[in-house]
């Protein structure tokens, strides 16, 4: 995969389809990569005629690495939240922000159709609120305003979560590791082919892996304030997805973003946990699509 420098930061970045059809920009959850948004689905988005752009986060996959964070920097962060105090974070997520527009910037794309699932789903909100001429339409997939009383994962994938990591040296047992957290996150409602999973997640790994990336990402998180005061202003065509069984941000977090942009439409779907199951990529591209055209 290609990749640019923006806002300081290498991003690897992916594009597929037409470069003269309307864009639509794909940004990812905490610790996950690119290719999380499955390959089948960003085909269905490229036949509805988009072209698709796809990256890793800074921390994430092969896109640059940040300094700082560590387990004793999480246990001070969640402290310091609790205490309604500032977290101590090396970036923000209005940084994760900057890096999506300083990509398209890279990239020549004037304006995009902006796409987040989970921690992608907050970059995705502060793009529109920060640079509301580059986003055509917002999406948020499974993810929140940043309300904490609202955001509360359950206990079992709050464990989950944060259970220790293994060593990104043993790729069997960090698959294993990643494998339990989607059997506890994911979506109660489909069928799970666990060799499709297992293969998924273990091209993901393989691909690159670090897990103090993913600190650094979840205290940006953690330090990140409400949002939504300034979800109020947004003003471009938003559609939110939310899983009426997500164990991690749980379906009145949906409702609530839903509730804090004017005007935005709430899609919220049975069955389905913090993750994207293969049964319901048809439905979630055709969602995506038309709202996309409908904003066009």
């Amino acid at each position: 995969m290609p990749a640019v420098d923006a806002n300081g930061v290498r991003i690897d970045y992916e594009s597929m389809g037409d470069e003269q059809a309307p864009v639509i920009v794909l940004i990812m959850g905490l610790g996950m990569q690119s290719i999380a948004w499955p390959d089948a689905f960003c085909a269905g988005l490229v036949r509805e005629g988009f072209r698709v752009v796809r990256f890793d986060n800074r921390d994430s996959g092969l896109s640059s690495r940040m300094a700082g964070g560590g387990t004793a920097n999480l246990m001070m962060a969640l402290a310091a939240k609790w205490l309604r105090l500032p977290v101590p974070a090396p970036y923000s997520l209005d940084d994760m922000a900057a890096d999506t527009v300083g990509l398209m910037d890279a990239l020549g794309i004037a304006r995009a159709h902006v796409v987040g699932a989970s921690m992608g789903g907050m970059i995705a909100q502060l793009v529109a609120i920060r640079h509301p001429a580059r986003v055509a339409s917002l999406t948020s997939i499974m993810s929140s305003t940043g309300n904490a009383t609202l955001s509360k994962p359950t206990a079992a994938a709050r464990r989950a979560l944060l259970r220790p990591a293994p060593s990104p040296a043993d790729v069997d047992a960090v698959v294993e590791h990643l494998v339990s957290l989607f059997g506890v996150i994911g979506s109660p409602g489909f069928p799970v082919d666990h060799a499709e999973l297992r293969g998924r997640i273990e091209r993901g790994v393989r691909r690159a892996y670090d897990p103090a990336g993913t600190m650094r990402q979840l205290l940006a998180i953690i330090a990140a304030p409400d949002r939504s005061p300034q979800l109020k202003r947004i003003a471009v065509p938003t559609l939110v997805i939310h899983g009426a069984n997500d164990p991690l941000v749980p379906p009145e977090a949906g409702r609530d973003t839903a509730r804090s942009i004017p005007g935005a439409r709430l899609i919220l779907i049975d069955g389905m946990g913090h993750d994207l199951p293969p049964a319901l990529w048809p439905e979630l591209v055709g969602a995506i699509a038309a709202h996309c055209r409908a904003a066009s």
